[in-house]
């Protein structure tokens, strides 16, 4: 619910009469709505849940072997209604009234004719995004309190290149609750904000998986 109201809020109200997604503060400053929302809510709730809030994570950490698939649906479930709740209330505050910026609820899209280009971006990133929380949260090899840090500012990094291509998810959750708001094209294009993350995600717990493998020739 932060990561939507946060970000999505900043690329909403933050901008300028210009229809362009964060006009107002320019790519930084949504890229780092986002990231600052994750390492916010990381060292709040990170050492009660972990504080993926978002599925793609939850899904490169269950393909990981660290939690079981009831926790992992559970967890997805509750990203995805803290997203809806987070998107209700931006919904609510533009419905209410007025701002210089677009009167988009934050919804992902992509061009016409640009889908791969989309989904390649949306791919490649999740995967470097859940590859460095793996990483980052491993009980051996992570950055222990400083994960949380690392993820944030990871985040901002992805969205400094992603957001002109397709105003960056990275996150199934993130999508889903400003589409069902939005409609229309942010709709019809849902699937690739929920497909192109879930494979990245897994790519990413096959290459950590790799590289933190114990062992045991030597």
């Amino acid at each position: 619910m932060v990561l939507v109201l946060m970000g999505c809020g900043s690329a909403i109200f933050a901008g300028n009469a210009a229809d362009t997604v964060g006009a107002g503060v320019g790519t930084l400053g949504v890229a780092f709505a986002f990231g600052l929302s994750v390492i916010a809510m990381a060292y709040t709730i990170g050492k009660i849940s972990g504080c993926h809030i978002n599925p793609a994570i939850t899904f490169g950490v269950y393909l990981s072997g660290r939690m079981n698939g009831k926790d992992a649906a559970m967890y997805m479930l509750f990203q995805i209604i803290g997203a809806v709740i987070g998107s209700a209330l931006l919904y609510a505050m533009i419905s209410s009234g007025t701002h210089a910026g677009p009167t988009s609820t934050g919804a992902n899209s992509f061009s016409d004719g640009c889908m791969m280009q989309a989904f390649i971006a949306e791919l490649v990133f999740t995967f470097i995004f859940v590859l460095v929380v793996l990483g980052t949260t491993d009980s051996e090899k992570g950055a222990g309190d400083y994960a949380g840090l690392a993820i944030g500012l990871t985040l901002v990094l992805v969205h400094i290149v992603c957001i002109p291509i397709t105003g960056t998810s990275v996150n199934p959750a993130r999508s889903i609750g400003p589409a069902l708001f939005e409609g229309g094209k942010a709709l019809s294009q849902l699937w690739l904000f929920i497909v192109a993350p879930m494979i990245g995600a897994a790519l990413s717990s096959i290459v950590w998986n790799t590289l933190a493998k114990k062992r045991t020739d030597i």
